[in-house]
């Protein structure tokens, strides 16, 4: 066994009897992440000295982003999804005095506009079918009040983003299916409410449990495929992702009205994401060979900007595409290999049962590998 090899096999990758949810990790819902846990420990074993950054290319909601600062290292994460970049944000930088009070103003000015007669209500696809007429007026009254912020403005909409699926008609977060719900606008109000609490008390708690500074984060909305070594320093030290990969989970679907209400354009989101389902179903439908080019795009990208003999960590699943299992462990290889990189060390760990999906056969992925990438 090599030294990495040595490492990742020290380590029960599982990590069953550790928190995963809560705090800084739990203020907003998002699909697929994965735990906290698998970022601090691979920081723990492969980071490189404190100037050096890390990066996640295809950041989500931000978790290695939050690990990487608690180790007082910088970090960049990168994200095509724009309400994935707005999580990763208001979790990472620094958050003033005055959330909570500023979200009771918020609160308090768009209760009396939705009294009124003042309040305009977006146009979005089919609203009438998921939003019921005194929720659609109660969101857009908070919408428009958050508009008027600057400070805050980030951290309130992630606040009203991470109710609107639970009053609106949609099922739950992983099934898209309208029911009746016993919600009315004042449940809008009473939980953009709480959410802003929970918001200001996790990301306050984050700092002032720290006693050694954070690292520097900086998010970047942008297609990674198109990401240049301009956008990037050229000291990456360590890289952590777990890349979208082929009909797995689509991350446009599970965000797409919250998305719609923030101002944000899903069907942009859903025709260039990586993995995104309908890309494998529609005429001249995408395969696994297309994520392979894509994977061999981020390599070759990685490898100009990242410090020899740096370590480059992804975690995959397996996917299903028409039928046939795709080994995206030999096509991340393939692509890595073609940059100059080599596979040091590999451990597979067994997925939570707790995951939900809207593809049914993302149920049936229970485990994942981590393979552990050098930089030559």
């Amino acid at each position: 066994m090599n030294d990495v090899e040595k490492k990742l096999s020290s380590v029960n990758w599982d990590f069953t009897d550790a928190p995963t949810n809560n705090g800084i990790h739990a203020i907003h819902p998002y699909p697929a992440k994965f735990i906290p846990q698998i970022p601090a420990k691979l920081i723990e074993l492969f980071r490189e000295n404190s100037s050096s950054v890390v990066l996640d290319p295809f950041c989500g909601c931000g978790t290695t982003l939050v690990e990487a600062q608690r180790f007082g290292l910088d970090t960049i994460g990168v994200d095509l999804h724009p309400l994935a970049c707005l999580i990763s944000r208001v979790k990472v930088n620094p958050l003033p005095d005055g959330l909570i009070e500023t979200g009771k103003k918020v609160s308090i000015t768009a209760r009396e506009k939705y009294s009124g007669n003042s309040v305009i209500i977006p146009i979005i696809p089919r609203l009438d079918h998921w939003f019921k007429a005194d929720i659609q007026k109660a969101l857009a009254s908070i919408v428009s009040q958050i508009q008027s912020e600057s400070i805050f403005a980030d951290a309130l909409k992630l606040a009203l983003s991470s109710i609107i699926v639970r009053v609106s008609n949609q099922e739950s977060d992983t099934r898209y299916a309208a029911i009746e719900k016993d919600v009315c606008a004042g449940d809008v109000f009473l939980l953009f409410d709480r959410a802003v609490k929970n918001v200001a008390n996790a990301v306050y708690a984050l700092r002032s449990n720290l006693f050694y500074p954070l690292g520097n984060a900086k998010v970047i909305n942008k297609d990674t495929l198109r990401l240049t070594t301009e956008d990037l320093p050229s000291n990456i030290g360590l890289v952590i992702t777990s890349p979208p990969y082929p009909n797995a989970y689509e991350y446009w679907l599970y965000h797409k009205y919250r998305m719609y209400w923030l101002g944000m354009d899903p069907i942009q989101v859903r025709k260039y994401e990586i993995g995104a389902r309908p890309n494998y179903f529609r005429v001249n439908p995408q395969n696994e060979y297309d994520f392979e080019k894509q994977m061999e795009i981020t390599f070759g990208l990685l490898s100009k900007v990242m410090n020899k003999n740096a370590k480059a960590c992804f975690i995959v699943g397996r996917s299903v595409l028409h039928g046939r299992v795709i080994d995206n462990v030999s096509i991340l290889e393939r692509a890595a290999n073609l940059h100059g990189f080599i596979t040091e060390g590999m451990v597979l760990r067994h997925i939570a049962k707790t995951r939900k999906t809207f593809n049914p056969e993302n149920s049936k992925i229970n485990e994942e590998h981590i393979v552990v990438f050098s930089c030559k």
